[in-house]
Parts: structure tokens; C-alpha cells; sequence
């Protein structure tokens, strides 16, 4: 068993994942009465997601919020309408899927993709973007039955496409993904920068799961493929939903049998052990830059790291 650090009462939690007091209830999506009676709601909101963005406005208080609107004057759409859930005052939430976002008046809002706003929301309102998020990337890339070509209709409140020529149902698409903090005997970490990324840019190793795999055995692949480290023991730490557009990440710590590396040249360029001091001195100096955004990296790093990453 891997021993780290017990930092809990300082570490900042993984963005995306609390459920912000939404319940998804599932339930209510094929009961069309139900739907019916609560998009008409007085106090039902919902808001537009288009091309992975929805608009969020800054108040004068100093948060960060989720542009919504009555349903009596959300824009007019067909089937592109999701129920994403009901929160703890009974208020009932949609999405609207558009090609564009809606004009604000009062030039008070901007619109904004995950990667900015999930770290600025509060966690009932990045729980919805991240749910809606997810639906529209699903929902525009899915269109066509894959059993026999025929285009699909949405049913479920946004979570189903059902085929009218074969009958065939489908259901969003979700990829896993692990995404793995590796440490060596000397208790250093093991941080990569891909080839696409900016100089400086170090983060965890990350991959997808490949058919007939275990996640233990994705980790154990990724580690060799990527930097070429032998792992002897893998421990699971939190997932993170990640809709980019539609992975699910799931974060490990790994124990390495050795500190030899060998990058594999096409999506690590470089790879490089760390001690906690080393690294500290890299961010410092801004030889490294930390994870960028609300990746869960950054919290596996800090699981290992001790403290809080710098802001990037």
C-alpha cells in the first residue's frame, strides 16, 4: 500500500465532481407529463449550451454565475431540450441546445467553455454545465443510428436517441480514461510534457482504456508506453468527469519499480523526476508551469506535493 501525505484539511476538492445539490432524477425523463408540467414551472430556469459554451456573468459580489432564464423566455427549440435535474428547493433545471448563444442587453455576460468556468462556478452550477456539456457534445456528434444509418430521435429528456427504422436504442457515450500520478523509490514524481504543449508545461501521464482492459492495467500500459516505467503497485484515488468530449478520468498513484526513463517520443517529449524541493524550485524559477485549468492532475500533484499548486 502506497503511504501519502494526509493533506485533506487544506486541499482544494476536484473540480466537477460534487453533486452541487442537483438531483439528476431520472426517473421523471420518459414521463412527458411530468416534463411537460415542469418546463412550464413558474419557477423552473434553464439556459442555452452551444458548441461546449454557455454564457456566465460575474456579480457584484464577486462570484461567478450560470446565465439562466425563466422558461417562458428561453429561446424556441424542437427536441433539443435536456432535463438536467431538480435541486433542493424544487427548482427544475434545462438545457437548450442551440447553434448560437443568445445576445445578452445589458453586456454583462460572456460565454465561456468548461476549461474557464468550471473553476469559477459554484458547484450546483458546474454540475449543470458539466451535464449539459456533456449531452450536447453527445448529441452533435451522435445523430445517426450505428446499427443501420437511419437518423435517430431524442427521447429520455435529452439522455436517449432511439432509431425509428431498427429500434435500436443509444445512450451517451462515456470514455474512460486514467490519469496517474507515478512515484519512484526515491518518493520523487514523475511529470511529462506533451509534444503539443506550450515549453514548461509539465503534468501527470494520462491515456485511454483500451478494450478488455482493466483500469489497473491501462495505468500499467500508459507508464510503459509513454515513459517507459515499470509499475509494481497502482492505487485508485477520485474520477472526474471530463467532457472534451466525452471522457470520464480517473486518477491512480503508482509505485515504480525505477527510476529509468525513456519517452516515447510522440506524445511525451520529455519526462523528468522531481522531488517535492525541485519542483517547488522549478515553479518558482517558471522552469515548470503547473497543470493549466481544473484537470484533476493538479490534485493528484498536490496529493503528492503537499500543498497547493501555484496558480499557472
Amino acid at each position: 500500500m502506497i503511504t501519502w501525505p494526509d493533506h485533506t484539511t487544506d486541499h482544494r476538492p476536484i473540480a466537477l465532481t460534487a453533486t452541487g445539490g442537483i438531483d439528476r432524477a431520472a426517473h421523471h425523463r420518459l414521463d412527458e407529463a411530468w416534463l411537460g408540467a415542469a418546463w412550464s414551472h413558474p419557477t423552473t430556469r434553464c439556459f442555452v449550451v452551444s458548441g461546449g459554451q454557455v454564457l456566465i456573468e460575474d456579480t457584484e459580489d464577486g462570484r461567478t454565475e450560470l446565465v439562466t432564464m425563466p422558461s417562458f423566455d428561453a429561446p424556441l427549440t424542437e427536441a433539443h431540450r435536456y432535463f438536467l435535474g431538480v435541486d433542493e428547493d424544487g427548482v427544475r433545471y434545462f438545457a437548450l441546445q442551440k447553434d448560437s448563444l443568445p445576445g445578452r442587453m445589458d453586456g454583462a455576460a460572456r460565454p465561456a467553455g468548461l476549461r474557464e468556468a468550471g473553476a469559477l462556478l459554484s458547484e450546483r452550477d458546474a454540475q449543470l454545465m458539466v451535464h449539459a456539456v456533456a449531452l450536447e457534445n453527445w448529441q452533435r456528434m451522435h445523430r445517426f443510428c450505428s446499427r443501420c444509418g437511419e437518423r435517430t430521435a431524442i427521447v429520455a429528456a435529452g439522455h436517449v436517441r432511439r432509431c425509428p427504422a431498427c429500434g435500436a436504442e443509444h445512450y451517451p457515450r462515456t470514455d474512460p480514461a486514467v490519469i496517474m500520478l507515478v512515484t519512484d523509490p526515491e518518493g520523487r514524481a514523475l511529470l511529462g510534457r506533451q509534444v503539443h504543449w506550450p515549453k514548461g508545461r509539465f503534468s501527470t501521464l494520462a491515456g485511454f482504456v483500451e478494450p478488455g482492459e482493466s483500469l489497473e492495467q491501462a495505468v500499467v500500459r500508459e507508464a510503459g508506453e509513454e515513459a517507459g516505467v515499470a509499475i509494481d503497485r497502482v492505487e485508485y484515488v477520485a474520477s472526474q468527469p471530463w467532457p472534451f468530449p466525452s471522457s470520464l478520468m480517473l486518477g491512480f498513484v503508482a509505485h515504480a519499480t525505477s527510476a529509468e526513463i525513456r519517452v516515447d517520443g510522440e506524445e511525451i517529449e520529455e519526462a523528468r523526476w522531481f522531488s517535492r524541493e525541485e519542483l517547488r524550485d522549478a515553479f518558482a524559477s517558471g522552469e515548470v508551469l503547473p497543470p493549466a485549468g481544473i484537470s484533476i492532475a493538479a490534485r493528484l500533484i498536490e496529493l503528492w506535493y503537499g500543498e497547493p499548486l501555484p496558480l499557472p
